[in-house]
């Protein structure tokens, strides 16, 4: 094949320079064959790994042991990373981790590979190696597992979560049946799989660009309610039609807002639960709470005045385009049109502080932040357009004749 433009860029040029053999393997061969943007590049090399990076020091490149004992490097020229691995063959495998050796043999590293589409290496010069039909896979949409499926699954249980991602991305038509029958089979398996795993793969098929296929066949198979048990209700996923809705009226490719749509309102605990189970970061997990327990509030109403909208994004800041996507994935009404007004207009911000209460001489305590909330409440009311002066005076009356 004519050589892709990332073999020209200079990290990877230098790298294929300095492993005379090496090629570049995985995803960067199988996006450049889609016609998909390359972002990252990994290469193998029929050397260990010592050797590997004794020769790209040699070569002038930045060297990092980032998998030395899992035979992978890191080099660095320009700021730009590239991966670089010895070639390995495994010699035990527990569902979990592998146990390899380096060898020379290009083939029995492919074959330890999880796709056909994953499968395939290619030279500096452009010279493609295909050892089992990934190219013509890649072409006709289908995630195919490199051999026997079963043996690949049991050698790595995460590739079951894998497969749904790459479907999504890359699949068209009917799922290879092989590979369906033997992740079915498999499931039981996933509970080997730590948590973070599990939530990192979740994450990368919930930025596909629609994902709503892959996860429904997750569900028919049983292994969207081994690992996300919170969406699935009688063997299929009941918010699945709302989020395939929004994601046609552009929703994001928000991991944590799409979890949202799937999940729906619930209850403070069921949210640390999930998050708990995950193992979702801080961020994850307290932008979750923040999008899924909102009180009782009813959704908005589409079609906000300009007063209605001041208020949503007083009290829901940097969430409110996202409550205003939940609320469609609620009720199926379009809120478009306040979606791109909350996004364009700023969110206004309270102007006082306890600091203001307490220069009335009202001493510390809990009536400092019980007037603040009085004169918010009806800074709120009056659709957040109250300056400082006319809420200061709100905030002296409702402190009574006693205050300075």
């Amino acid at each position: 094949m004519p050589p892709p433009e990332f073999l020209s860029w200079p990290t990877p040029r230098a790298v294929l320079a300095a492993l005379p053999g090496a090629r570049a393997v995985g995803g960067c061969v199988r996006d450049a064959l889609a016609g998909l943007p390359v972002h990252d590049v990994d290469v193998a090399a029929p050397l260990p790994p010592e050797t590997i990076a004794e020769r790209l020091r040699a070569a002038g490149l930045k060297v990092f042991e980032t998998g030395l004992a899992h035979g992978t490097v890191t080099a660095v020229l320009d700021r730009q990373p590239v991966e670089v691995t010895s070639l390995r063959r495994d010699v035990a495998t527990d569902g979990r981790h592998a146990t390899v050796e380096w060898t020379t043999d290009w083939r029995a590293d492919a074959a330890r590979r999880d796709f056909t589409i994953n499968a395939m290496s290619l030279s500096a010069e452009g010279d493609l190696w295909d050892y089992f039909g990934g190219r013509d896979d890649l072409a006709r949409g289908v995630v195919r597992f490199v051999g026997d499926p079963a043996t690949r699954l049991a050698e790595d249980y995460l590739r079951a979560l894998r497969f749904f991602r790459f479907h999504a991305r890359y699949g068209r038509g009917a799922p290879d049946p092989a590979a369906v029958a033997a992740i079915r089979a498999a499931v039981p398996g996933l509970a080997r799989l730590s948590a973070e795993r599990v939530w990192m793969e979740l994450k990368r098929l919930l930025e596909a660009p629609d994902p709503c296929d892959a996860l429904a066949l997750m569900a028919e198979t049983g292994v969207l309610g081994a690992v996300l048990p919170e969406v699935v209700e009688g063997g299929r996923v009941p918010r699945l039609e709302a989020l395939r809705r929004l994601i046609a009226r552009g929703l994001p490719p928000d991991p944590v807002l799409r979890l949202a749509v799937l999940v729906g309102e619930s209850a403070p605990r069921r949210i640390g639960e999930l998050a708990a189970r995950l193992r979702l970061s801080g961020e994850e997990r307290d932008r979750l709470a923040r999008l899924l327990v909102d009180g009782g509030e009813a959704p908005p109403e589409p079609g906000l005045d300009d007063d209605g909208l001041r208020r949503l994004l007083a009290l829901r800041g940097p969430d409110a385009v996202d409550v205003l996507w939940l609320a469609e994935a609620r009720d199926g009404r379009d809120r478009a049109a306040d979606r791109a007004r909350a996004a364009a207009m700023p969110a206004p911000a309270f102007p006082l502080t306890g600091a203001d209460v307490l220069a009335l001489g009202i001493p510390e305590g809990p009536r400092v932040g019980a007037l603040l909330r009085a004169v918010r409440d009806r800074w709120l009311a009056g659709g957040c357009t109250a300056d400082r002066a006319t809420c200061l005076a709100w905030l002296r009356e409702l402190a009574g004749p006693g205050a300075v």
